[in-house]
């Protein structure tokens, strides 16, 4: 099967180095393979995203030298013109019964006595999967507007992760019913992300190792709607010197700031510095690290980046 890969980033500021490096190792992986690659723009939130910023993100992919095979800002490739299909696959949960209506408040969700993962995430506790028809019609008529989660298994999800290995989770213990509408309406990245790379046949996921823990539910729910899971490889954060990860908050790691300061060529060789793909920052292409790029060169664990 031919690898069809994508990058999807968020157009809701300048994307910074940790977005190139998870960018540029989704193209490598499809240009190695001689695949396709689609760049998907997920504005789902309308209020934090805009199409000024999706525009300012593809010209830094192609002043980086980062091409795409279909997508962009065209309105099939834009989550926020996908809503019909998210119905669909939310109703196929309604219909299989997978789904609820929760009410709890963020401080009733992150309080000190719901269960949490070892790495401090919240396990949801299923509480609203208990209410009767009278408690939520209360709670209804008090104001509250329910976000919807779906309805998880006692199950262990296992998947060999093409960079980090097996990793596993049980997702009524490890994961905890998630969201799969918010209470305003819009659909969570959860249910989104998974019928976008269904329907765009999306056959290889690159991405973040912060959206490792996401792996096992999103499998699990690829099958409940009757589509096919993808390969994941999930990619090493950048951190900067202070242990903290790269966010666009960090402007001076942005590529506003990273045009002004390196040319693509010298910030395509630090990116594969940080892969593993070169033993010293240097000028380089993206084109030239085609034939050298392997998985097996690539970190498992962060890097922390210390730009001089």
């Amino acid at each position: 099967m031919r690898v069809r890969g994508r990058f999807a980033p968020t157009p809701s500021g300048r994307m910074h180095l940790g977005n190139l490096l998870a960018a540029l190792l989704a193209w490598l992986d499809a240009r190695s393979n001689r695949g396709e690659l689609v760049l998907r723009i997920e504005d789902l939130d309308t209020q934090r995203t805009s199409p000024e910023f999706a525009r300012q993100l593809m010209d830094d992919l192609r002043w980086l030298g980062l091409d795409w095979d279909e997508g962009g800002l065209e309105p099939a490739y834009m989550q926020s013109r996908r809503t019909i299909w998210y119905e669909e696959a939310f109703q196929v949960l309604e219909e299989k019964g997978l789904i609820y209506p929760c009410y709890c408040t963020r401080s009733e969700r992150m309080a000190a006595t719901a269960p949490h993962r070892d790495d401090g995430a919240v396990v949801y506790s299923g509480k609203c999967y208990h209410l009767t028809a009278l408690e939520r019609a209360e709670l209804e008529r008090a104001g509250r507007r329910p976000a919807w989660r779906v309805r998880c298994p006692d199950l262990e999800v296992a998947l060999e992760d093409g960079n980090c290995g097996r990793y596993a989770e049980n997702l009524a213990h490890d994961c905890g019913d998630f969201i799969v509408r918010r209470s305003d309406g819009v659909f969570a990245y959860q249910l989104a992300v998974i019928v976008d790379d269904a329907l765009m046949r999306v056959n290889h996921v690159v991405r973040g190792r912060d959206l490792l823990c996401s792996a096992p539910r999103q499998a699990w729910l690829y099958e409940v709607l009757g589509y096919e899971p993808p390969k994941f490889f999930h990619t090493p954060l950048l951190l900067a010197p202070d242990g903290r990860r790269l966010a666009k908050r960090d402007h001076d790691l942005d590529m506003g700031a990273l045009r002004e300061r390196y040319t693509a060529q010298e910030l395509t060789g630090l990116l594969a510095f940080c892969a593993g793909l070169l033993d010293r920052p240097e000028k380089v292409t993206a084109g030239e690290l085609i034939s050298q790029f392997s998985w097996s060169k690539v970190p498992k664990n962060d890097v922390m980046i210390c730009l001089s």
